[in-house]
């Protein structure tokens, strides 16, 4: 059965940086970040493919980067000029794709792998 652990979320003050880290059992061709906050929508808010494209929600564009590690099968999320409405569940999501799919096209519902989440709290 696939595994995603993440860890690294907190409570971190307006301005302050956070990076959230995530170890998959298996390897995969799309890995994303979503967040959730309460009474809203889950939001996709990076995503990177196997060639190491990344794609960023508007929102955090510039503050965020997305990145795979070293070691085998990791996921990173650095997040620096944290605001209050970060504030959420940050959730891992992995999936594997079809030749004529695109992983930049991938909602949450083509993700089949999920972490936990990891909650984020930014304070104003």
């Amino acid at each position: 059965q696939v595994q995603l652990v993440e860890s690294g979320g907190g409570s971190v003050q307006a301005g302050g940086s956070l990076r959230l880290s995530c170890a998959a059992s298996a390897s995969f061709d799309c890995m994303s970040w979503f967040r959730q906050a309460p009474g809203k929508e889950r939001e996709r808010v990076a995503l990177i493919d196997s060639v190491g494209s990344t794609f960023y929600a508007d929102s955090v564009k510039g503050r965020f980067t997305i990145s795979k590690g070293n070691a085998k099968n990791t996921l990173f999320l650095q997040m620096n000029s944290l605001k209050p409405e970060d504030t959420a569940t940050y959730y891992c999501a992995a999936a594997r794709r079809s030749w004529w799919s695109r992983c930049a096209d991938f909602t949450s519902a083509d993700f089949g792998a999920w972490g936990q989440g990891t909650q984020v709290t930014v304070s104003s």
